[in-house]
C-alpha cells in the first residue's frame, strides 16, 4: 500500500470544508491518511477518538458529504480519486469489496452511490482505482431488486419527509434531533435503512432520538454527614 496520500486544494479550499470547526477538518485529514489505496477505511472511530474529534465533528463530515459511511462502520473518503492517483506498482486493491462494489463515480471522479445517480467508469491505464466491474453488478443488483414487485410497493409506500415535517415531529415528541442534519443523513444515503429501502421516516427519528439521548450517571449516594444530627 502507498505511504504518501495527497489532497486537493479544490476540495479542501472550498467554503463547504472551510466552515468546518478545525476539529472536523483535522478528523477529515486523518482519516485520508489512514485510508488505504481506494480510500476505505474500517477504523474511522477509532481514529476519531484516538485524535480527541467529537461525534459531532464525525457526523459534519458525513452531512457535508465529504465521507460516506456504511451501516457496518466502513467509511470511504468521497472525493478520494479527486485527492489522489496511484501507480499501478504501489496500489493495493482495498479487502472491503463488498462496499466498494456499492459505489460508482461521478463526472467529478467522485465516489457516489450507485443507487441514488447512475455509475459511470472514469479513468485511464494509469488511475488504477477504477475498478467498476463488481460496481455495476451491485447496480444491476439493485435495479432487479427495485423493479421487483415488493420493492416497488414498499418504495410507492414511503414519501419523503420535508425538514418541516421533521422539525414538527421532533418538536412533538420534545426530543433533541436536529431535522436538518437527519435530512442530509438520510439524503445522502438514499432514504435507505442498511440494504432496504426507508419505510418509515417517523421510527427512525425515533431510533435517532435513542442514538442522541444523553447517557445519564446515577446520583451519588448522599455522605452521612447530610443526615448527621446538628446539637
Amino acid at each position: 500500500m502507498a505511504e504518501r496520500r495527497m489532497f486537493a486544494k479544490s476540495i479542501i479550499d472550498s467554503d463547504a470544508f472551510l466552515d468546518m470547526p478545525l476539529s472536523a477538518q483535522a478528523l477529515y485529514f486523518h482519516l485520508s491518511m489512514r485510508a488505504d489505496d481506494e480510500g476505505f477505511l474500517g477504523n474511522a472511530q477509532r481514529v476519531r477518538s484516538m485524535i480527541g474529534a467529537s461525534e459531532d465533528d464525525f457526523k459534519l463530515l458525513i452531512v457535508k458529504r465529504f465521507v460516506i459511511v456504511f451501516e457496518d462502520g466502513i467509511t470511504v473518503i468521497r472525493h478520494w480519486r479527486v485527492h489522489n492517483i496511484i501507480q499501478k506498482d504501489r496500489f493495493k486493491e482495498t479487502i472491503y469489496v463488498d462496499e466498494r462494489a456499492r459505489l460508482g463515480f461521478d463526472k467529478n471522479k467522485t465516489y457516489t452511490e450507485c443507487v441514488e445517480t447512475p455509475c459511470i467508469q472514469v479513468g485511464n491505464e494509469t488511475e488504477t482505482q477504477v475498478r467498476l466491474g463488481k460496481g455495476s453488478l451491485g447496480k444491476e443488483r439493485l435495479s432487479e431488486e427495485s423493479a421487483s414487485p415488493s420493492a416497488a410497493a414498499s418504495n410507492s409506500r414511503f414519501k419523503k419527509p420535508t425538514i418541516e415535517e421533521i422539525a414538527a415531529y421532533c418538536a412533538e415528541r420534545k426530543n433533541n434531533v436536529d431535522p436538518q442534519a437527519f435530512f442530509d443523513f438520510y439524503e445522502s444515503k438514499g432514504w435507505r435503512v442498511g440494504n432496504q429501502p426507508m419505510k418509515d421516516w417517523k421510527a427512525s427519528v425515533r431510533t435517532w432520538e435513542r442514538r442522541e439521548k444523553p447517557k445519564t450517571k446515577p446520583s451519588d449516594k448522599p455522605s452521612g454527614d447530610k443526615y448527621k444530627r446538628e446539637d
